[in-house]
């Protein structure tokens, strides 16, 4: 399995890779019901570059062997049960649910997950449910994802076939550097500073995914004052993602670009100005994608730097060489 590299590749500068639990089989290795395998270029060629895989498998985690009878997921889509395919005496849903229990707590240095689609455990969404009345199966969700989900509802949770589209793909990865990154903070201890300042790094990525929760959180932030900063996060940080989970469009990019060009106008010469605004009205209309006036912004900040705007992590929310923002 590759890991990745270990040079510029750093989802935080000045740390530590991060770590992603991944579904064994999209990391290659032969542990589905068939001995088979999915591995995933995508994840071990691409994601591999910056991140580190903790590999799982619930159905072997659980004791089942490989290859093994297959399951398959029965009743109602709001509470399936996990049984044998063709052997309904082989019901391992709480043996499933119990495994996930035991898995999050072993995820305290893991920033998210990518999980098998389809799957009876690992599928997070349409997987087949299906009906003992022999009517077409309904979807839902496979019984360890949906108990991991409840367990860890912040942390960054996707499907390897859902990561093929770019916009998913680059908010999964924001998520899970925000994910670790207050992971550190929180192992380093709490204080109402490094909660403002973190916040503050996010002021901007915050505007581009979710202006109505950026606003929320900006008051929340506001009314910090002396509440205990532990009793607070609880507060704060479930908020904060759920924010991240909300897709950056075209237009609320666009608006993020504005305000940090406004930052530059009274440095920049007319000709330059218009260029940038130029470009942003390109990107907006969809005519180039997110990198083109970013790349110019940096440029005009490397020449004019800004100190607020150089901790912003909208600027860089992921490894250059993954070259995420291309495709948006």
């Amino acid at each position: 399995m590759r890991q990745g590299v270990e040079n510029e590749s750093q989802v935080l500068q000045g740390a530590e890779r991060l770590k992603l639990a991944v579904s064994a089989c999209v990391l290659g290795q032969p542990v589905r019901y068939n001995g088979g395998h999915k591995r995933s270029a995508l994840c071990v060629e691409l994601l591999g570059q910056a991140f580190d895989f903790v590999p799982l498998c619930p159905e072997v985690g659980i004791g089942l062997g490989t290859p093994r009878p297959p399951i398959r997921l029965v009743g109602s889509p709001e509470s399936p049960r996990a049984v044998g395919v063709g052997d309904a005496s082989l019901d391992v849903t709480e043996r499933l649910q119990e495994w996930a229990e035991r898995v999050a707590a072993t995820l305290e240095g893991v920033s998210g997950v990518i999980l098998m689609q389809r799957s009876p455990s690992c599928g997070l969404f349409r997987v087949k449910v299906y009906r003992e009345d022999g009517r077409p199966p309904q979807f839902g969700s496979g019984i360890f994802a949906a108990a991991l989900g409840r367990r860890l509802p912040e942390l960054p949770i996707e499907e390897e076939g859902r990561l093929h589209d770019p916009v998913l793909l680059e908010n999964f990865v924001v998520r899970v550097r925000a994910y670790g990154e207050w992971q550190r903070l929180f192992a380093e201890g709490l204080t109402r500073g490094a909660i403002v300042a973190f916040h503050s790094r996010y002021k901007y990525l915050l505007l581009a995914h979710d202006p109505a929760g950026y606003r929320t959180l900006g008051c929340l932030v506001a009314g910090l004052g002396k509440e205990d900063p532990e009793t607070f996060a609880a507060h704060y940080f479930p908020v904060f993602m759920a924010a991240l989970r909300r897709r950056a469009t075209r237009g609320t990019h666009a608006n993020v670009l504005q305000h940090l060009a406004g930052y530059l106008r009274r440095v920049l010469p007319t000709e330059e100005r218009q260029e940038l605004q130029e470009l942003i009205a390109q990107y907006r209309e969809g005519v180039v994608p997110l990198v083109a006036p970013l790349v110019l912004l940096r440029h005009h900040l490397r020449r004019h730097p800004d100190p607020y705007l150089a901790q912003q992590v909208y600027l860089e929310p992921h490894p250059p060489r993954l070259g995420l923002r291309n495709a948006l």
